[in-house]
């Protein structure tokens, strides 16, 4: 039986994938005794079901850097806290270089991820061919490996937050969208929605790829632009290292990694238009098949299983917008993550948390405000897949 909506919650959270089950469970776990997510479609529903799974560390800002170790950590007790096996593979993260430039970029984004603890280093490209062995060298000048990342499943840990979520009191509501949000003056007062209006004076944006609507309920701009990427399954491989790590083509984004006997492989496409595009093409598959070509040939014999199409929620700087609203109380967010969401969902729940108990979060994330874009404060993540 599906949950009543309540009358009334201390905090509203809208958007039920890992972000929004992450921040549910921290607050519930904190001891805040109402808290309610609305999700309008099912638990993950959105990007976060359609995520490759990658968990990294290896940014070229430090904030990222930070945000990546600390979730790093929490996946790596997910089982006992909040208790679920997540399938965890700490394999690596392998970042293949072409350019001198893209050499020296990871050099110094690695003394950034040293200095932070992470151990980070950069190889010769042999070291790399004997990581990843399907691999080509061709013109490759070296490569990245951060052997303390890896993949998981992203259901698992929607799952994991928002059964723990549960057990702390917290509701979660699925198949109930939020249609509206009530104001007096500066102040919440209630989120309306298609099965009725909730009393409430806390909002929280979690809602990914369809943040911007949501905050514009409230006056709030936040920049979200949705960009589809897409990613293929392959039949089994023989021969494939049971330690192959998630393997990065930098100059293209080809990327790969184990995904049972096979492989999940993804790229970006650079003549994909912004949009709420979910269905699959295949339009893309020709780069994919080129650059496959060019840096795993092997893989041009191997056949499909099957696919998906996802949707990115890029800002222009390719970081996160976390923080609160100026303008109105309360409305907090955590959104816009470009494609680093999954991985730094256990880390920004915590900080999202913090916000709302009027805590300091254990990172300074006043760079992430929303408001950076109307100033020159804003700095770009170069680590970007």
């Amino acid at each position: 039986m599906a949950p009543i909506l309540p009358a009334a919650a201390d905090v509203v959270i809208v958007g039920g994938g890992v972000m929004g089950t992450s921040i549910a469970f921290h607050l519930a776990e904190a001891g805040v005794e109402r808290v309610l997510l609305l999700e309008r479609d099912g638990l993950g529903s959105g990007s976060t079901s359609k995520a490759a799974g990658g968990v990294r560390a290896n940014f070229s800002d430090e904030l990222n850097i930070a945000l990546g170790a600390r979730s790093l950590e929490a996946f790596a007790r997910f089982g006992e806290r909040p208790g679920q096996e997540i399938d965890l593979h700490r394999v690596g993260y392998l970042f293949l270089l072409e350019t001198p430039d893209q050499l020296e970029l990871f050099r110094a984004s690695t003394r950034l991820q040293n200095a932070a603890g992470q151990p980070t280093r950069m190889l010769g490209v042999d070291e790399a061919v004997a990581l990843a062995p399907i691999i080509s060298p061709d013109g490759l000048v070296g490569a990245c490996f951060s052997p303390s990342d890896g993949h998981c499943t992203p259901e698992s840990v929607v799952l994991g937050y928002a059964s723990a979520a549960r057990r702390l009191g917290a509701t979660l509501v699925t198949g109930c969208e939020v249609t509206g949000i009530d104001a007096d003056g500066n102040q919440i007062r209630a989120v309306r929605t298609g099965r009725g209006t909730v009393r409430t004076g806390t909002v929280v944006c979690a809602a990914g790829a369809w943040s911007r609507q949501l905050g514009e309920l409230v006056g709030v701009d936040l920049p979200v632009t949705p960009l589809r990427r897409q990613i293929v399954v392959t039949e089994a491989i023989a021969g494939l290292p049971s330690g192959l790590p998630m393997t990065i083509d930098f100059s293209s984004t080809f990327y790969f990694h184990r995904e049972g006997p096979g492989l999940l492989v993804g790229m970006s496409d650079p003549e994909e238009l912004p949009g709420f595009h979910l269905n699959r093409t295949d339009t893309w598959l020709p780069r994919l098949t080129e650059r496959m070509e060019h840096r795993a040939p092997a893989l041009l014999d191997v056949g499909l299983t099957g696919g998906w199409a996802g949707l990115y929620e890029n800002t222009p700087d390719h970081n996160a917008l976390i923080g609160e609203a100026d303008g109105v109380s309360r409305f907090l967010y955590a959104t816009g993550f470009s494609g680093h969401g999954f991985l730094q969902g256990p880390a920004v729940g915590e900080v999202v948390r913090d916000l709302y108990l009027e805590r300091t979060p254990f990172v300074d994330i006043s760079p992430l405000h929303a408001g950076r874009f109307t100033t020159d404060t804003h700095r770009a993540e170069r680590n970007v897949v």
